[in-house]
């Protein structure tokens, strides 16, 4: 059965079998897949189903480019992987975001 690419093997994770099987979709159509190493995300506590629980995050600034050049704005979208124990933080692959506030310089 043919892996689509926007199926994530998780290497870590990955059966052996999980890892040939996708070697042999790579193989065929290389430019359809991206490879990136696994980095350790932040955790941070999250509400959820009435419960403080630690799921993984990471923050997207923004950045605004105009006249004066670039500015960075206070905040950001922090992206929060919504399993126990997921690094997928992709909101295509199951991850959740959440609106990022600085209230203080």
């Amino acid at each position: 059965m043919p892996v689509a690419a926007t199926v994530w093997l998780m290497g870590s994770a990955a059966t052996e079998k999980e890892i040939e099987e996708y070697k042999k979709e790579v193989i065929v159509n290389p430019r359809e897949f991206i490879a990136q190493p696994i980095i350790s995300l932040s955790s941070c506590p999250c509400y959820m189903g009435g419960e403080l629980k630690p799921r993984r995050v990471d923050l997207r600034p923004y950045a605004l480019c105009g006249p004066g050049g670039i500015e960075i704005v206070p905040g950001g979208l922090t992206r929060v992987a919504l399993k126990e124990g997921s690094l997928v933080v992709n909101s295509s692959q199951g991850g959740g975001s959440k609106d990022t506030w600085v209230l203080m310089d």
